[in-house]
């Protein structure tokens, strides 16, 4: 924090110097890079000092200019300050000469020694007593070398020839690098005081009236937003799969839920649901113009639900009424998932010996209702359906207490109630869902056997007081307070930070 803080200091110092220079001035305009030199500091502090006083409105004008500059490299540097290679290889030769093998021992020997022999400074005897031998061929050399980096690190690189800097390069002694640097102008607000600009219009601002006389920073509409850490799931989708979870710790298996378009048959009709039920009105309903009508069911089990619905059957006397093919045939969109559910069953009684099951659903149905607060077109829709011998009411009371217990609702209360496909029927005393035992006018039509029970419950995912059984867990899932209010008065859970 205080390095940050020493650093802003720096700038604004550099900044009320800049002013200063161009107060003083008379050329009209400041090269930073100059300026950087002139003031004996960095030049990226000129810049910062530069962009500081661009963003307080125009008390500057600023244009960025590119520019080439020769520049040492780590051993340019070197040399510039020590000397070439070849020159020291040059000086470490006494008169006698030196065994090839001891110069070899200097760091600089390998390049210095090449570019000795190729400047005919120095001469190798294989010959010689001992072994290869380096002496002298001249008595002096110059340092052009050293001398022209020097000349470069001064700022004079004018004074190198074209072909020396080439050379200097190919050796890389030297590097060529594009300087980016500004040309600093009075701006038509120019002043020599710097007053810093407010960044944020406050509540207190406005009831005060102090506004009126702060000035603010223009708003920078190209300025890239923070990025997120990362993204979240929507709490709707954690909290089905802990609903999913929940299912799989209970030994359930959930059925595949991929056909949004249904017929009014398994949607419906299979489910011992009239044809003249107000839900299969078009004000409750989603049909479908095109294709308008299913043509493939098991004929012989469609005539047995036919039978039941007008004539009655299995102890029942049906609704008495003439069943219709056409209004059966009628596609739609799921109104629930449990014509996924009849499927499911219907499947199983066409296997050859009976096995007990435990199936689940969550995924989207869609009801024609009227879109408000609380109302949506489409939900989701959770499904649990267990099939076994001589199942009762009690046995579904235990499964949706093991069920709820898991969701964290340990004390239910039920009452009777009324469903179609299911009798008998009965829902929380607050409501969170149906539950029941489904009919025999539904399952003997299928060829499930007779002593067979099927205890079926469904609720919704977005049900308000599903989503409050959750607030903790939904606040431990996405880090976030929830607003309870917002949940009741909404189908999907809001988040408010």
């Amino acid at each position: 924090m205080r390095s940050r803080e020493a650093g802003s200091m720096a700038d604004n110092t550099v900044a009320e110097l800049l002013l200063q220079k161009l107060r003083d001035g008379d050329c009209g305009g400041l090269d930073s890079l100059e300026l950087a030199g002139t003031l004996g500091v960095d030049h990226q502090q000129v810049v910062g000092a530069v962009k500081s006083l661009q963003s307080l409105g125009e008390i500057i004008e600023a244009q960025q200019r590119s520019s080439k500059k020769w520049e040492l490299s780590s051993e340019g540097q070197e040399i510039a300050d020590s000397g070439s290679h070849e020159v020291r290889v040059f000086q470490s030769l006494p008169k006698e000469g030196l065994l090839q093998s001891e110069l070899m021992k200097l760091p600089i020997a390998k390049v210095g020694f090449n570019k000795a022999m190729s400047n005919r400074w120095v001469r190798l005897d294989k010959g010689a007593e001992g072994g290869p031998r380096v002496f002298r061929t001249v008595d002096s050399v110059e340092d052009t070398v050293k001398e022209n980096l020097q000349l470069i690190l001064q700022g004079k690189s004018d004074g190198v020839n074209e072909k020396d800097k080439s050379e200097l390069k190919k050796r890389k002694l030297l590097n060529e690098v594009t300087v980016k640097t500004y040309w600093v102008t009075k701006g038509n607000g120019f002043s020599t005081s710097i007053t810093k600009q407010e960044t944020d219009l406050t509540p207190e601002m406005i009831a005060s009236g102090s506004w009126r006389d702060k000035k603010f920073k223009a708003y920078n509409f190209n300025a890239l937003g923070v990025m997120p850490e990362c993204g979240h799931l929507h709490p709707l989708m954690k909290v089905r799969t802990q609903f999913r979870q929940i299912f799989l710790e209970m030994g359930f298996t959930e059925m595949p839920t991929n056909n949004f378009i249904e017929s009014s048959f398994w949607n419906f009709d299979a489910l011992f649901q009239p044809q003249q039920h107000p839900a299969r009105d078009q004000h409750d309903t989603f049909f479908l113009q095109d294709p308008a009508m299913a043509s493939e069911f098991p004929m012989d089990y469609l005539e047995r639900v036919k039978k039941v619905h007008s004539e009655g059957g299995y102890g029942s006397q049906g609704y008495k009424y003439d069943w219709s093919i056409n209004e059966a045939k009628k596609n739609l969109l799921r109104t629930h998932t449990t014509a996924v559910s009849a499927r499911m069953l219907y499947k199983l009684a066409q296997q050859k010996e009976f096995t007990p099951v435990k199936y689940f659903s969550i995924d989207r149905v869609f009801r024609n209702e009227t879109l408000d607060a609380t109302h949506l077109a489409e939900f989701h829709q959770i499904e649990g359906v267990v099939a076994d011998v001589g199942l009762t009411l009690g046995d579904l009371m235990g499964v949706l207490k093991e069920f709820f217990t898991k969701l964290g609702i340990t004390k239910l209360r039920f009452k009777p109630a009324y469903n179609p496909y299911t009798e008998p029927s009965m829902e929380k005393w607050v409501e969170v869902g149906n539950s029941g035992v489904f009919r025999p006018e539904m399952l003997l039509p299928m060829g499930l056997p007779e002593d067979v029970s099927v205890i079926a419950w469904g609720l919704s995912l977005e049900r308000p007081t599903m989503i409050k059984y959750g607030i903790n867990n939904i606040r431990e899932l996405v880090g976030h307070k929830v607003n309870l209010q917002m949940v009741y008065d909404s189908p999907i859970c809001r988040l408010d930070s």
